[in-house]
């Protein structure tokens, strides 16, 4: 056992109970329960795995007894912005090992990750890629044509590609969570469209961007037509990088030129109402998103900006809400590595995947890639070959990996139509609260110190003690 917990445990037995009978196991963090009803759920993930998404027996009591414990004061009457929801990147890569899983297998992956059962981890919001993403087994886009041929009228346009696998996949899932939301983001126009004639890097020749906006709305149409509503799109998979296969390079002034002349105004007379939303790169370039938004006939069209953070530090979300309050922003893009450590990824994702972005005003908090074999496949050819998915799909063997209990412990929790509420930071806890539509509270936790931290959560004059050993993450609901 810890020796700070066993201490912690000690000073909260001396602060709040006398005589007060034990109740419950916490590995004697919480060892007493001073009222002796339980007010508190605690689900819980310890960074050596030995707890992976478990709630836990220990009683938690509301009391106005004091101590000299940080207090993370949750205040429901302070509310930000609504929660569209939590989930991953469904690759082609991750439909195709799904769909090729055995028919009970699949029907029971799928009802855990978006069911709403007790063993549902509510999966609320998806990504899928407009063609193929680096993660597809191979590049491809919805008109690709013979070398030196164009396809002016999309005449050639077809989703045909995605109807083995991802079609039927996202419409098992409809089928479980008819409000799921899904946006899409395309990793390259057709090749015919671009200055170098390659999926790699190259980018929108100006004379293809209003043929390239209406691939966009053949795009949405054909989606809808499988029965399946596109809620929003972004314009192009990180923009500032033209290295990966497939990419396409577009600077902020291409990208307000091509949704103002172009896609804005393309959507508008197609009756389209799926959401335009910009950027969807990196935290360290928060001027990308604000060149757009600052352009006047650009403004109107555009939902708002999407973030990843490979650079950057997650506050530019809040960089851009302070400029442009009105806009929306998301967070749509997190791997973690083959060579990555559970326990370090589980604490530096909820902090500021989970954590950091809901607390920078991001609607939604999206890991990326949902599945993958052994292996770390499917992928293109110089695609990412260390994405470890949420998941490791084995034929139809299931192992759950990290990025599995990084959103779970929100997409469990605080489903679509919650907001963010009040709550401050205190001690090494790192911690972001909601209000779900039941009229649940929610607080997500993690310690990010080095020792156990035992720490009060207050809500409208009374409080709750706990500890959370280093690296802990728990979600705590009242």
């Amino acid at each position: 056992m810890n020796k700070t917990a066993i201490i912690l445990g000690a000073i909260f037995t001396l602060f709040f109970c006398g005589n007060c009978k034990k109740s419950g196991n916490d590995g004697g963090t919480n060892p007493v329960d001073p009222v002796g009803t339980n007010d508190m759920e605690m689900w819980l993930t310890k960074p050596d795995q030995s707890v992976l998404l478990q709630k836990q027996t220990q009683v938690l009591s509301f009391t106005t007894n004091t101590n000299s414990f940080p207090t993370i004061d949750v205040d429901s009457s302070q509310a930000y912005q609504q929660v569209e929801g939590f989930g991953y990147t469904l690759t082609g890569g991750s439909a195709s090992l799904i769909n090729h899983m055995d028919a009970t297998s699949k029907a029971a992956l799928l009802n855990e990750l978006f069911g709403s059962a007790s063993n549902s981890i509510g999966i609320s919001y998806l990504r899928v890629s407009i063609g193929a993403s680096d993660l597809s087994s191979s590049v491809f886009s919805y008109d690709d044509m013979p070398v030196g041929q164009t396809d002016p009228t999309l005449a050639n346009f077809s989703l045909s590609q995605d109807l083995t696998d991802l079609v039927p996949v996202l419409k098992q899932i409809l089928l479980i969570n008819p409000n799921i939301k899904i946006l899409g983001s395309p990793w390259s126009a057709p090749v015919w469209m671009k200055s170098n004639g390659s999926s790699v890097g190259g980018s929108l020749l100006t004379a293809w961007y209003g043929v390239y906006a209406k691939y966009f709305v053949k795009y949405i149409q054909a989606m809808q037509t499988n029965g399946i509503p596109i809620h929003a799109i972004t314009i192009q998979n990180e923009p500032e990088n033209p290295n990966n296969n497939p990419s396409m390079a577009m600077t902020a002034s291409e990208q307000a030129l091509f949704v103002k002349n172009y896609l804005g105004p393309e959507f508008q007379a197609a009756g389209i109402t799926t959401k335009i939303i910009v950027w969807d790169h990196n935290c360290d370039n928060p001027g990308y998103p604000t060149t757009i938004l600052g352009d006047a006939a650009a403004y109107p069209y555009v939902d708002g900006s999407a973030f990843h953070l490979y650079g950057g530090d997650i506050s530019a979300l809040s960089t851009v809400h302070d400029a442009y309050p009105d806009k929306n922003l998301y967070f749509t893009e997190q791997w973690t590595s083959a060579t990555g450590n559970f326990g370090g990824d589980l604490q530096w994702h909820v902090k500021n995947v989970i954590i950091g972005s809901m607390r920078n005003w991001s609607k939604n908090a999206l890991e990326w890639n949902l599945a993958n074999d052994p292996s770390f496949g499917p992928h293109t050819p110089g695609g990412c070959t260390e994405c470890k998915g949420a998941l490791t799909i084995n034929g139809s063997g299931v192992t759950r990996n990290v990025a599995y209990y990084n959103v779970a412990h929100a997409s469990k929790f605080v489903p679509a139509g919650s907001y963010r509420i009040a709550s401050n930071s205190s001690g090494n806890i790192s911690n972001v609260a909601f209000k779900t539509p039941s009229g649940k509270k929610v607080l997500i936790a993690v310690n990010n110190g080095g020792t156990a931290q035992g720490f009060n959560i207050k809500y409208k004059g009374k409080w709750v003690f706990t500890s959370l050993s280093a690296g802990e993450v728990a979600t705590y609901i009242w």
